[in-house]
């Protein structure tokens, strides 16, 4: 990294549509702040390929649901630099029913994305209001839009993402941070690969599922400069599934 190159932080960036991020903005030209939970390897990989297409990262492990972990690892970066760029996409779902959902399965996948959401997007906006610059692009999805049966958990924390955007937007816009949401459909990734695709697909005006580029490339453009008068706004990505 050089004293002049912008930084980007992307969290859950070891695999699907944030590694896709990830690398994309690498291409853009930023440094990467690539983070991820427990999978190394994966992330390691993402690294490598950023390296070879003539990018730069540097690894941050940590559990965003983690308020003390996340901490540790972030505030003495920032001490020194401050992101221009921050993508919250660590998530996961564990879909059931919430008649049978067990109350860990509520609270963990609340406490990744909206915990998550806080823990990270606090320390880094700080800097930002300082350096009267910054963007925030958050991960949401379709399911926070419409509801999904069967996922009333994931709906619920990215349903609530989408409140934190707006709410941030209209708090920091001032200082010249643009904070939007880009809420992908159905997108293949780990967590759509065992969906019955044959009940899936009819559904989906463009007959199929995206591509993690198809999403990275709008965060891309949201990065720019030529986005700059674009602030508290969802973005959908999902085939014309949801109009």
């Amino acid at each position: 990294m050089n004293k002049t190159q912008k930084i980007a932080l992307v969290t859950g960036a070891s695999k699907g549509i944030g590694a896709a991020i990830a690398k994309e903005l690498a291409a853009e030209g930023f440094h990467l702040w690539l983070n991820y939970r427990s999978d190394a390897a994966a992330a390691q990989q993402v690294g490598d390929e950023i390296e070879a297409a003539g990018g730069s990262y540097t690894l941050l492990p940590f559990d965003v649901a983690d308020a003390d972990a996340t901490a540790e690892v972030l505030e003495p970066l920032l001490e020194n630099d401050v992101p221009a760029v921050l993508v919250n996409n660590a998530g996961f779902a564990r879909d059931g029913i919430l008649a049978l959902m067990s109350q860990g399965d509520w609270e963990n996948v609340l406490a990744v994305h909206l915990n998550g959401f806080f823990n990270v997007t606090r320390l880094v906006v700080a800097r930002m209001l300082k350096k009267r610059r910054g963007r925030i692009i958050n991960i949401v999805s379709t399911s926070g839009e419409t509801g999904m049966a069967g996922q009333v958990n994931y709906s619920a924390a990215k349903a609530g993402l989408i409140g934190a955007t707006r709410s941030l937007a209209a708090e920091v816009g001032r200082r010249n941070i643009l904070v939007n949401a880009v809420s992908p459909g159905f997108i293949a990734t780990d967590m759509t690969e065992d969906l019955p695709m044959d009940q899936i697909l009819p559904i989906i005006p463009l007959g199929r599922i995206g591509q993690p580029e198809e999403v990275s490339g709008l965060v891309s453009f949201l990065c720019s400069d030529r986005a700059s008068y674009i602030t508290g706004q969802v973005f959908a990505v999902n085939g014309g599934a949801h109009i």
